[in-house]
Parts: structure tokens; sequence; C-alpha cells
């Protein structure tokens, strides 16, 4: 199936593929701005927060920010299941500087907090803490967040540390008990769709990837796919694919509204 559509519309490749190079990711604004706002945070070693609906493009900017830094001055510590307990973070952090995580909780925090410095001070590398999925983090474990950049009588902190998580998580730093952490935050972004040009070039870029150059979704497509994706990375990826797979099974070798449709009817239903 996938060889003969690909032959139908002549790709070199698959579109839509969810693990592009940085370089070959396309660059509209909201991603943009995230990159820049995530770069400052982690050279000011702060405590960021990034939020936006599913499939907005979060993980794909942290990515991209991560993918630059230099090894031999930044230790990425990336946690990507937030239910693992505080313990569970404290671990992690451990791990990845190749120790032995203790039995005991209490010596255990002081273990975490001991490599994180060391890693600064005598190894020169900044760790760079990232937690996705971080509005399933309960109340302890953001504590724990602040705990670990809390050192240093509160001028400085060991680690940049940035939160990627849906819009719950904003709403939820806000809260009393939270009060600390949300004071120590100094990002805080949250990622909207793109406008419906952007859709357009996103949709344009992938396929130019993919060794199309041309206009192979009319404009009517186009409009459908924006509007009912709200602009959505994600969306438009699983949006666009659907059409191309309608348009195939019609034998048409352009997508058009009618093409779109059909995907919106597989993808979102009725």
């Amino acid at each position: 199936m996938i060889e003969k559509l690909q032959a139908h519309y002549g790709f070199e490749r698959m579109p839509f593929g969810r693990n592009l190079a940085p370089g070959m990711l396309h660059r509209h604004d909201s991603h943009n701005q995230a990159v820049a706002r995530i770069s400052w945070c982690i050279a000011e070693r702060s405590i960021g927060v990034v939020t936006g609906e599913v499939g907005a493009g979060k993980t794909v900017s942290v990515r991209t920010c991560l993918d630059a830094l230099d090894p031999s001055k930044y230790t990425v510590i990336y946690i990507p299941n937030p239910m693992i307990g505080v313990r569970g973070i404290h671990e992690e952090i451990v791990n990845s500087f190749g120790q032995t995580p203790s039995h005991l909780g209490s010596r255990l925090a002081v273990q975490t907090a001991k490599a994180l410095l060391s890693e600064r001070e005598e190894r020169g590398r900044t760790p760079v803490l990232v937690l996705d999925e971080a509005h399933l983090l309960s109340y302890e474990q953001l504590e724990t967040v602040r705990m670990l950049t809390n050192q240093g009588m509160d001028q400085d902190s060991p680690l940049s540390c940035l939160l990627v998580g849906q819009p719950t998580l904003r709403r939820t730093m806000k809260l009393a008990v939270l009060a600390a952490l949300e004071q120590r935050t100094a990002l805080r972004y949250t990622m909207p769709g793109m406008t419906s040009a952007e859709t357009s070039s996103y949709v344009a870029h992938h396929l130019k990837i993919a060794g199309r150059p041309d206009q192979l979704f009319t404009e009517d497509a186009l409009t459908l796919i924006h509007t009912t994706s709200r602009g959505y990375p994600r969306a438009v990826n699983n949006l666009s694919l659907q059409a191309l797979v309608a348009a195939f099974a019609t034998g048409k070798n352009l997508v058009d509204e009618a093409a779109a449709r059909a995907s919106v009817s597989e993808v979102v239903g009725d």
C-alpha cells in the first residue's frame, strides 16, 4: 500500500513523518518562538514551563534545542514518564551520571543535589533536566523540582529545568501550594496553533521534502485541513496523510476538498 501510494504521487519518501532531523523541520513562528525562549532558559539555568495542546509541537521544539547543545558544556536528563514518583526523579538524575542511587530517600535527595552540583562545578557541564508530560506531575514532584534548583542560598541554580506539558500545568502551578515554584519560573510559553498561511506552508514543506515541490493540495483542501486541525502540526500531519490516501483511493492526482473531507471523517469522525 505504501509503495503504491508513493509511486502514485512520485514521492521519494513518505511525507508528514514524525522523525525529521532538526534541519528538516518547518520553521513556523510558534516553533521559532519556543526554540528562542527555551534556548534562553537553558543558558540562564532557569526553570521554564512550555505548554500547549496535544500535538502543538512542544516536544519537537524542545528536541530542536537539545540537539543543538554542545555535549561538552551540557548534560541532558530527559524524563518522558512522570509517573515515577519523587524517588523516580532522583533515581533518573543519579543514574544519568553513572552513579548507583542510595536506598535511603533522605540520602538519595542529598546524593542527587551533589551529583548536579559536581557536574557543573567539577566537569564544567550544565545539567538540563527535561520533564515531559509535566501536567501529570504531583505536587510533591513539582516541589522536588524547586528544591533541586534551590541551591546557593537562592542565588544560583546548578541546572536548567524544563517542564513540558498540556495547559493544565500552568493552572496547577498557580495554586498557592506551589507559589514558590511559580515565583522561580523564568519562562512561561504556551504554543499556539499555526496560522492558515503557516499551515499551507507547512504542508508544502513536507511535500517538498518527499519530492513534490509543486502544489499537490488544492486551496479548499488546505483550508479545511487548517480549520479542522486548528493549526496544530500533529493534526495537520494526520489529516494530510489521510487526505493523500483518500485521493489515491479514487485515482486522483490532486488532493481536493472531497479528499480532505474524507480524511476529516476518518480522523475526526462525523
